[in-house]
C-alpha cells in the first residue's frame, strides 16, 4: 500500500489553494471559454510513481471568468498529491466552480498511458435554472 492511499477518503477537504476570479463584464453574452494544459501531474496514490496528463477546462461564465495565474499556480500544486486521476478531475472541477459560478463547466482529463491503460475523464456541472 502507497502511502498516498489514505487521502482519497478526506479527497473532498484537500485544500490546493484558492483559484482567483475576475468580473466578466459580457454575461448576457454566450461565451465559450477552453483553457488547456498538456503540463499537469500528480502521483498515482497505489504505486506512488508520475501521472502525466492534459487537462481542458470548457465552461460558460456568467458572473466571473478564471483568473489564469492563479489556476495555473493551483494545477502545479498537484504535483506532489497522491490522487486518482477521476478525483484530480473532479476536485478541479468542484474548485473551480466554487470559484466562478460558471453557467456550465466540463473538465477533461487526458492522462498518459500505464501499464498500457490510457484514461480519459469527463466531469460537469452545469446550474440549475430557478423558475
Amino acid at each position: 500500500m502507497s502511502e498516498y492511499e489514505n487521502l482519497q477518503k478526506s479527497i473532498k477537504n484537500l485544500d490546493l489553494g484558492k483559484i482567483d476570479s475576475v468580473i466578466f463584464p459580457y454575461q448576457e453574452n454566450s461565451t465559450h471559454v477552453t483553457i488547456e494544459t498538456d503540463e499537469f501531474t500528480s502521483i498515482c496514490p497505489k504505486t506512488g510513481m508520475p501521472d502525466f496528463g492534459k487537462i481542458t477546462v470548457h465552461y460558460l461564465p456568467d458572473k466571473k471568468i478564471i483568473e489564469l495565474k492563479s489556476f495555473k499556480l493551483y494545477l502545479h500544486r498537484y504535483r506532489n498529491v497522491g490522487i486518482f486521476q477521476e478525483n484530480a478531475v473532479n476536485k478541479i472541477l468542484e474548485d473551480l466552480v466554487k470559484s466562478v459560478s460558471p453557467r456550465f463547466m466540463a473538465v477533461v482529463g487526458e492522462f498518459k498511458a500505464r501499464g498500457g491503460l490510457k484514461t480519459r475523464v469527463i466531469a460537469r456541472f452545469e446550474k440549475v435554472k430557478s423558475r
